[in-house]
């Protein structure tokens, strides 16, 4: 038999790896456990940048320095994960009904970014993780005096006691973000309807989940009721509270929205805007839907509708030259998306689209155009992997393994693949001359992925530098 003295030293190291353990931040994640995808789409940028920029500037953030990106995730969500960007799930898009609730929205999150709440997370983790350790400590030692049954009441008290804490950092932090949003509302001059309606919507899916507590002591956010309750009176008190939606960032978030449901979810959104319909969120929504389903000739027609109504609308050309390039018809997609490219003020992600139409027309006289349009789209855009698979194409046609390796690298690094970015980088630096720009990028490259390798794998540890 184990000496209580041991028996208390097991114990206390369980302690500390459950203290440990417990408290790790969550990421969301798709139902196969994978994280969710990033949405890239200029129009849908574009939108999120002018909906958040005079939030921005109310809470005195610098509107370069924040970014708003889409997940493709059903659940009705927005988060402050890390730093400056704002990730909002498209189920939330798709429940909002206006570009006013989605403003609501973004002032709760840009509060949590001005607060510093993701850095701030540590503290009530580690206040929490010292009221589990002490009880488990404490529970410990009476399992070493014989008293069993008070032990394990002592850690489920203490275990009970730490998540209390946790979750009342993590309320208190969302109240405060609500506060800030109240103030960025406010001084951006627009309306806190759109806020109140969201939180209504929530409120509405919390009695639809059989959620009746009176209180909010076991959740990480209050009850959607007593926002509703905590805000109201300010709103309605500003001087913007009847100022209407703005109908130019509306009309765009109708078209926005539309979009995203013909994308994510054909067969509804072909329900929900029948040919019957229209509308230009409803074509817009058809021929994503359409395309998506494998009908091009049924999607060009939705696109047709909507140039018909807007010739020259960057965002249309953009959508015909797509369904033509993945459709099989990249030749027929170069002159919409050339013109596409030109009126969206060369914006990289439909830039890249040209390239890959100009590539895949498998044309040589064309590739000294897409090199030269990639290599513009990755240096405005670096986040584009796809850009840079269209251009490694490009160098290997050239012959330039070098740097076809080194576009790999860039690839694989964005991609998060450090072990295929690694060797790409390496077999970029012997194919280009040392010390030149391109070198010192793939040698970048190879030092980031091999510490990220080194992480888990030991050879990448004994390895020397690249």
């Amino acid at each position: 038999m184990k000496s209580p003295v041991s028996r208390f030293a097991r114990l206390l190291m369980l302690a500390l790896t459950l203290a440990m353990a417990s408290w790790q931040p969550a990421v969301a994640q798709d139902d196969d456990g994978a994280a969710p995808a990033v949405l890239r789409d200029t129009e849908t940028e574009l939108l999120f940048k002018d909906v958040a920029r005079p939030l921005e500037i109310a809470a005195g953030l610098d509107p370069a320095s924040v970014n708003v990106v889409l997940l493709n995730d059903p659940e009705i969500n927005a988060f402050v994960a890390t730093g400056q960007t704002v990730y909002i799930q498209s189920g939330l898009i798709q429940a909002t009904d206006n570009v006013n609730e989605l403003q609501g929205v973004i002032a709760h999150e840009l509060g949590h970014v001005a607060g510093g709440h993701s850095i701030r997370m540590d503290e009530g983790v580690k206040e929490a993780t010292g009221i589990q350790i002490a009880t488990m400590v404490l529970g410990a030692l009476a399992i070493a005096a014989g008293a069993g049954d008070a032990a394990m009441g002592i850690m489920m008290a203490g275990e009970q006691a730490a998540m209390g804490k946790f979750l009342a950092f993590t309320r208190a932090q969302e109240a405060t973000a609500d506060a800030a949003a109240v103030k960025y509302l406010h001084g951006a001059g627009i309306s806190g309807k759109g806020m109140l309606q969201f939180f209504g919507k929530l409120q509405n899916q919390e009695y639809r989940l059989a959620i009746y507590a009176k209180d909010s002591y076991n959740r990480t956010h209050p009850l959607s009721s007593e926002r509703i309750q905590a805000l109201e009176q300010s709103f309605k008190t500003d001087a913007a509270w009847n100022k209407p939606v703005d109908p130019g960032l509306q009309a765009r978030f109708l078209r926005v929205k539309a979009k995203l449901n013909g994308f994510i979810d054909p067969g509804h959104a072909v329900a929900k805007y029948p040919e019957s319909d229209q509308s230009i969120p409803a074509h817009y929504a058809r021929a994503y839907a359409y395309h998506m389903s494998g009908y091009p000739d049924k999607a060009v027609s939705e696109a047709d509708a909507l140039l018909k109504a807007d010739p020259h609308d960057p965002f249309f050309l953009e959508l015909k030259g797509q369904i033509l390039l993945e459709g099989g018809k990249p030749a027929e997609a170069i002159v919409p998306l050339r013109e596409a490219v030109q009126r969206s003020g060369d914006a990289p992600l439909i830039t890249a689209m040209l390239g890959h139409a100009l590539v895949a027309t498998e044309d040589p006289k064309n590739f000294a155009e897409a090199k030269r349009i990639l290599k513009i789209a990755v240096s405005r855009d670096n986040q584009d992997p796809f850009a840079w698979y269209q251009l490694g194409i490009i160098y290997d046609r050239e012959g330039d393994e070098g740097r076809a390796a080194l576009a790999t690298a860039e690839r694989s690094n964005l991609e998060d693949n450090p072990k295929l970015a690694y060797a790409s980088a390496k077999m970029a630096m012997k194919g280009i001359p040392p010390n030149t720009p391109d070198w010192l990028r793939a040698q970048d490259i190879a030092m980031v992925s091999k510490t990220e390798l080194a992480k888990k794998d030991k050879k990448y540890r004994d390895e020397k530098n690249p």
